[in-house]
């Protein structure tokens, strides 16, 4: 980290001190005046700084990349969450989500102390130093890679529900119809991994906003209008899913890595509070409607997505399955780049060619698909990915990094107890959940 300009100052001046020479006076001046221009090298560097991070996106453009960075996958597994837990188990969304935003806005403050930080990772070094950035760094590339395996096994599911008892033959194995699916999606996926600029799939990936809105309205329509209704009762409560239902809801608010980008984007920083609050109230409500809505039409019987309950004869459920289908697609080459670009800056000395580059790229995708394989269950997965990494990167990290920059730690008083709460509440969840999570996933294989 660099120093501060005071810092330049002391310590040259404690050097001057301790040295066993007599120096001159005019030597004193030529150390202070080195200092005094290192001062103003460093302050016109932060200016400089500070200038790069001046953003000029309006607050509503802001608002639909917070919204289309949280509204993920998570829209489908809202239901199955209730379920598990019961009716009283929709409180922890709510808590969750006061938690989250929270927590979105201590990352605010940690950007704020440090005009130089723009990234998720550069929280984590002003904080902690080298240590520190690698830890998230770690989190947040580990998320990302699960996430983009969710994806592979959700496509797998989905398009072997549409097309059941469906089976592939290649050269003499028989390869049965989700196994078949996932590495065909793969093939189709391919090139997009292999694009070194994937602007092009933003814009596609930008329509998960609408694609919410899309699923939600059909899954209601098939409910109201194709004859599913609402009749199931549901249980209040569930203990046993209670760990579950947690680490789903968790799951749906992992966006946190992606808002200090959001956050140096703005033209007006002061409004990104606002921006948040929006963000987590508008995604909380859709999260709740469906999570209702699926739980009144299927009860207990509902799977880990709630396409998989849909007649597939309807055509409301169709344009569900299909919305559903498509954005992951173009989603996974965006959602997998950062991992993409760390490994390739890790052996960037090895990877000076474009086969290099292809070997990497290719090897990540059949890792994912190798994985998706051996691990074919969503619900649990993305309760695993919640549990342990939501929870650390959403809650737990900018927590910790935020007593470490502004110093809280040091004094007592309402909002370290806040803080504490958040903490307490965070690490009971990833404990537990991630405990539940890999039982369950250990005792379906």
């Amino acid at each position: 980290m660099e120093a501060k300009s005071e810092d330049v100052y002391y310590l040259t001046i404690g050097l001057l001190q301790n040295d066993k020479s007599n120096n001159t006076a005019h030597a004193r001046q030529k150390y202070v005046s080195v200092a005094e221009e290192e001062a103003v090298n460093y302050k016109l560097q932060r200016s400089l700084i500070s200038h790069a991070t001046v953003g000029n996106t309006s607050f509503f453009k802001t608002a639909f990349n917070g919204l289309n960075a949280l509204s993920g996958v998570g829209i489908l597994s809202t239901p199955y969450a209730l379920a598990s837990g019961g009716w009283l188990s929709l409180l922890f969304l709510f808590i969750i989500a006061l938690v989250t935003v929270y927590t979105a806005l201590l990352i605010q403050k940690c950007m704020d102390a440090d005009p130089s930080i723009r990234t998720y990772p550069d929280i984590g070094e002003r904080a902690f130093g080298k240590k520190g950035r690698l830890l998230v760094s770690v989190f947040m590339n580990v998320e990302l890679y699960l996430l983009a395996t969710c994806f592979l096994i959700l496509e797998g599911d989905n398009l072997n529900n549409l097309l059941p008892n469906m089976g592939f033959r290649f050269d003499g194995f028989r390869i049965e119809g989700k196994q078949g699916f996932v590495l065909i999606v793969a093939l189709i996926i391919l090139p997009t991994i292999l694009l070194d600029n994937v602007s092009i799939l933003s814009y596609i990936s930008a329509t998960g906003v609408v694609a919410s809105f899309v699923i939600l309205g059909s899954i209601f329509w098939t409910a109201a209008f194709e004859g599913v209704g609402f009749h199931h009762k549901g249980e209040l409560l569930n203990y046993k899913g209670i760990p579950t239902a947690i680490s789903l809801y968790a799951f749906s608010y992992c966006a946190h890595p992606v808002f200090p980008t959001l956050y140096t984007s703005m033209g007006n920083k002061k409004n990104f509070s606002k921006v948040m609050s929006l963000c987590f109230l508008l995604c909380t409500i859709t999260y709740a409607l469906i999570a209702v809505c699926g739980y009144l039409m299927f009860g207990s019987t509902l799977e880990s997505q709630i396409t998989l309950n849909l007649p597939i004869n309807k055509a409301s459920s169709k344009i569900a399955i299909y919305t559903t289908l498509v954005n992951p697609i173009a989603k996974y080459a965006l959602i997998l780049t950062p991992v993409i670009h760390t490994i390739e800056n890790r052996f960037q000395s090895y990877c000076k060619g474009r086969s290099y580059t292809v070997f990497i790229r290719t090897s990540l995708l059949i890792s994912t698909v190798a994985v998706a394989l051996t691990l074919p269950f969503f619900g649990l997965l993305m309760s695993l990915i919640g549990a342990f990494l939501s929870i650390t990167a959403s809650i737990l990290l900018p927590c910790l990094c935020y007593l470490k920059i502004s110093g809280a730690y040091q004094r007592f008083g309402l909002e370290v107890i806040i803080i504490g709460c958040v903490l307490t509440f965070g690490i009971a969840v990833l404990v537990i959940g991630t405990y539940t999570s890999l039982v369950e996933i250990i005792g379906q294989l």
